[in-house]
C-alpha cells in the first residue's frame, strides 16, 4: 500500500504526524531509530513465531498500554476501539495483543487522521509507510468492507461513519 523501506533511518525522514507502527519488529525499528510511535501495536511475534525477549521492542515509557485480546484472521471490537482510543489519545499510546495483530493495518488506516504515518512489515521486504490521506483511508475502508462481520459495528469502534 506504500513504498518499503529498509532503511529507518530513511524512513524516519519520511514521516507523518502521527507515527502508527503495526508490529513488533516495525516498532522496534522505528524506536531504536529515534522515532518512537505514538501508537504501536505489538503481539511478541513475528512471522508466525514467538519473538525472543531481547528481540522484543521496548514499551516501557508509554503513556498508556492497553491490552486486548484479537485472535487470528478476525478484527474485535477491543482491537478497533484501542485503535481508536490510541490515535485520539495525546500521549503515546501501546497496544498489546494477546493473539494477532495483523490485520489491525486496515482499521488504523481508517482511524488514523490525515498526515498520520501508518507503518507495517512486509515479511522479507521491510517497513511499508502509508501516508494516510483520503485514497488510503478509503482503500482501506473498502478492503474491510469485503471482510465477513458487522460493518457497522466495527464503523461505530472505530469512531466513522457507515459506509451507504
Amino acid at each position: 500500500m506504500g513504498p518499503v523501506y529498509t532503511d529507518s533511518e530513511q524512513l524516519r525522514k519520511e514521516l507523518g504526524s502521527p507515527i502508527v507502527a503495526v508490529g513488533d519488529v516495525v516498532t522496534r525499528h522505528l524506536t531504536d531509530a529515534g522515532a518512537r510511535p505514538d501508537l504501536a501495536v505489538v503481539d511478541w511475534v513475528t512471522e508466525r513465531e514467538t519473538l525472543p525477549a531481547a528481540d522484543r521492542p521496548e514499551i516501557e515509557g508509554y503513556d498508556t498500554r492497553i491490552d486486548v485480546t484479537n485472535p487470528a484472521a478476525v478484527l474485535t471490537d477491543d482491537l478497533l476501539a484501542a485503535l481508536r482510543a490510541g490515535v485520539e489519545h495525546d500521549g503515546t499510546t501501546v497496544i498489546v495483543v494477546d493473539g494477532e495483530e495483523d490485520l489491525a493495518t486496515l482499521p488504523a488506516l481508517v482511524a488514523a487522521p490525515a498526515g498520520a504515518s501508518v507503518i507495517y512489515g512486509q515479511p522479507g521486504e521491510g517497513m511499508v509507510h502509508v501516508r494516510v490521506d483520503d485514497a488510503a483511508s478509503e482503500r482501506a475502508r473498502g478492503l474491510l468492507a469485503r471482510m465477513d462481520g458487522d460493518h457497522d459495528q466495527a464503523w461505530s469502534a472505530l469512531g466513522v461513519e457507515p459506509d451507504d
